[in-house]
């Protein structure tokens, strides 16, 4: 299942910054349909992600019935929290 969205960076303040993209709503739809399938455990989803020239795989986490994108170090040096961001994900079934 590939997908293209565009959404803001989120940064959570924890012991450590972390950084995401919330997954649309629409989009979020599509993959709770597949997310069964896709899972290995804990509601997390296997994704392949491109941001700009930057490619890495990472998984989805389920929040407030929708999903977070959390963002690779290689992507984070560029944006900052509240950043738009253009994303182009596959989910691995």
């Amino acid at each position: 299942m590939e997908l293209v969205f565009t959404g803001p960076v989120i940064e959570w303040r924890g012991p450590a910054p972390y950084y995401f993209v919330r997954v649309p709503d629409e989009e979020s739809a599509d993959i709770r349909e597949v997310a069964a399938m896709a899972t290995y455990g804990w509601g997390v989803i296997p994704v392949e992600v491109r941001i700009g020239e930057v490619a890495f795989e990472t998984s989805l986490f389920p929040k407030d019935g929708g999903y977070l994108l959390p963002l690779k170090k290689a992507v984070r040096g560029r944006l900052g929290s509240g950043d738009d961001v253009a994303v182009e994900m596959t989910v691995s079934l």
